[in-house]
């Protein structure tokens, strides 16, 4: 009687002790964030820096690399690219490509949006980078020029691995750069199916059909991740952009997504926020408005990096509780006084005003946390055409401090207070 006693008590703990090194959905953090895609306008953020596990969000820069490659002409839409056995290997989700097949680069950036392919992830990596391990550096590299100084890639699917971690902010950033700097093929993220060799392969991304206005983006899953979620979504002439990380399911993970979609909008409606219209050509998220001013959304590379140690007393978003539940949004923070700018100067040409704003943000990275780089562009029949430099999206004190502190480092700058209700 007691050996049984003994055995079973043994068995359950090797039972319990299995259990504890099984990844868990649990493990995951939940983290989300908001933002106004015009004016760079955080709308909530709850966790937004912390550095969890992105999962097939990982392939949002694999198809970032893809891009940048197709207009450098390093590849092309119909090139054939060849299938390793590495790649074919790969576990699902997958299209199932055999060693020695070859897949067209359109047809592999369809897989990568709509099924989210890992062979097809290794394909690209091994096209671009010769290795994964080689394309993953150039992915970690490019991240770091985007200003995705919290996020580090180890594979070009999302895979588990331990060392590959990003942030929802930095998700974001991601999608907004995918946006700007690619609208020629930003479409692909909107497809909801995947036509390849007579099977019919439906996008995991339920909001394209679900919830009006997404036009993409990705979304992610492994164990450890739990389930993430990158939207963009345009109504009534704005975009927003959000990140979700670590819903305990699919139906939950979209759920959430569309409370902080729908509060998002219905609080840009509220308060009236300002659309700034972009320097033709360089902004896809606006639609054209006729105007005399003209102001360039940053860069994502010109962003301000995000800070491990944020400025604490300048940005009331900053302190938002980070315990706060995965189901609630976190109490609404002051909106109405970011809207204050550093000029650094006025230039004849939008080139050297764009320097000017990066050299300003730069030499104040602290303070300037946060700040978006703005190009205002002025019209005068006198003068003609000046650009104003500018580093917008600062709450006042913020302002006024980052001036001090651009003085001190021999940077000429004025502040600059928002423009009032109702004016042009």
């Amino acid at each position: 009687m007691f050996r049984k006693i003994a055995l079973l008590l043994t068995m359950l703990v090797a039972v319990a002790g299995a259990v504890a090194l099984m990844p868990s959905v649990a493990e995951a953090r939940y983290a989300s964030i908001v933002v106004d895609a015009d004016s760079g306008q955080v709308l909530h953020a709850v966790n937004a820096d912390t550095r969890n596990y992105p999962a097939s969000l990982t392939k949002m820069m694999t198809l970032y690399l893809v891009f940048e490659a197709l207009e450098k002409g390093t590849l092309t839409l119909d090139q054939a690219l060849p299938v390793s056995k590495r790649a074919a290997g790969m576990p699902p989700s997958k299209l199932g490509l055999d060693a020695g097949d070859t897949i067209t680069v359109e047809d592999a950036i369809l897989a990568l949006t709509t099924k989210s392919a890992n062979d097809v992830a290794v394909v690209i990596a091994e096209a671009l980078g010769r290795t994964e391990i080689e394309f993953a550096k150039l992915m970690t590299k490019r991240a770091a020029d985007l200003g995705m100084t919290r996020t580090t890639f180890r594979n070009a699917s999302g895979l588990p691995n331990r060392a590959q971690k990003s942030t929802a902010r930095d998700m974001v950033r991601l999608a907004q750069a995918l946006m700007t700097s690619y609208p020629q093929y930003y479409h692909y993220f909107s497809a909801t199916a995947f036509n390849y060799q007579g099977r019919t392969y439906r996008s995991h991304n339920r909001l394209l059909k679900g919830y009006e206005g997404t036009d993409g983006i990705k979304t992610g899953y492994t164990r450890a991740s739990g389930f993430n979620l990158v939207s963009s979504v345009q109504r009534d002439g704005r975009r927003v952009i959000a990140a979700v990380f670590g819903g305990k399911t699919a139906r939950s993970r979209d759920s959430h997504m569309v409370k902080l979609l729908d509060r998002s909008f219905t609080k840009l409606a509220s308060i009236g926020v300002k659309t700034i219209p972009a320097v033709p050509g360089r902004n896809p998220f606006q639609q054209p408005e006729a105007t005399t001013v003209e102001v360039a959304a940053a860069e994502p590379a010109e962003l301000a990096p995000v800070r491990s140690r944020p400025v604490k007393p300048v940005d009331p978003a900053s302190q938002i509780a980070t315990t706060a539940d995965a189901g609630d949004l976190p109490v609404d923070t002051e909106m109405l006084t970011n809207d204050w700018a550093v000029q650094v100067g006025a230039f004849g040409r939008f080139k050297p005003a764009h320097v000017s704003a990066k050299a300003a943000l730069e030499a104040a990275p602290q303070v300037l946390a946060g700040a978006q780089v703005a190009i205002e562009r002025i019209d005068s029949p006198s003068t003609g055409v000046l650009y104003r430099s500018q580093l917008a999206g600062l709450y006042e004190q913020q302002a006024r401090t980052a001036c001090q502190a651009l003085i001190a480092a021999s940077i000429n700058c004025v502040v600059v207070q928002p423009v009032a209700q109702g004016s042009n």
